[in-house]
């Protein structure tokens, strides 16, 4: 291993927000552990990051405990330490939106299951892997923090992570652990939570939601839950958007 150059696992890595965000520390010379559901976009993404540095990609769901238990295994086998953890593969649920008391519970299992035990559950397993000041990244959604017809499910599987996070931060205080939102992007995942809305209005990931997360990551800002705003303007007020935003779908 070289010690001088770090390392990052990122979640949901082959589309959208991941993807974007594992091209721009690849640049930067991170090595990198990748993960998605599709095997063959995830192989796509790895083969273009690996034009900058070493990729490790693991395809499969993160709701698989097997899944996630190959993530230390790949590790002990490149002798790797991890600097950061950015927790992005989440589920919408259903599309459209439906109301809290028309959710299948099924689906609600599948939502909560992805976007919360998921990342607590990986978080778990990287435990022994961190390096002494890692940084962990679990991506939020405005829904986390406004209540918004229809979006009661994926909204509050998104809350209780930002709990966690701060949970997480007050536990392991030589850590820097956020939940990050941010914000509205043109992504497929974005898409299916409008079906029938025109989102080329919304800026692509690398436009703003990436040089946030990467001042987040390269700053020293306390643990806590952050937006792009918030991030790149430190001295904006938080403005109440709309409409929920949401990050991409791996």
């Amino acid at each position: 291993m070289n010690k001088l150059k770090k390392t990052a696992l990122i979640t949901g890595a082959s589309k959208g927000f991941g993807k974007a965000l594992a091209i721009s520390l690849a640049k930067e010379g991170w090595n990198l552990i990748i993960n998605a559901r599709n095997a063959v976009e995830l192989l796509k993404t790895q083969r273009t990051l690996e034009q900058w540095t070493t990729v490790a990609a693991i395809s499969g769901d993160v709701k698989d405990e097997i899944h996630l238990l190959q993530f230390p295994e790949k590790l002990n086998q490149l002798n790797w330490k991890i600097d950061l953890v950015v927790n992005n593969a989440s589920t919408l649920g259903a599309s459209p939106q439906p109301t809290v008391l028309d959710y299948e519970v099924n689906s609600l299992h599948k939502i909560f299951h992805t976007n919360v035990i998921a990342p607590i559950s990986l978080l778990q397993k990287m435990k022994p892997y961190l390096t002494e000041k890692a940084t962990i990244i679990n991506i939020s959604s405005d829904a986390a923090a406004n209540a918004y017809k229809n979006w009661g499910g994926y909204g509050a599987s998104k809350a209780a992570l930002d709990h966690l996070s701060q949970t997480l931060g007050k536990e392991n205080p030589e850590l820097r652990i956020y939940a990050f939102d941010p914000g509205d992007m043109r992504t497929e995942m974005h898409q299916k939570a409008f079906p029938n809305e025109n989102i080329d209005d919304r800026p692509l990931p690398n436009e703003i939601a990436i040089p946030a997360i990467l001042k987040l990551i390269k700053g020293a800002s306390p643990s806590g839950r952050y937006t792009t705003a918030q991030t790149l303007h430190a001295t904006s007020p938080q403005k109440t958007p709309q409409t929920p935003t949401i990050f991409n779908k791996h």
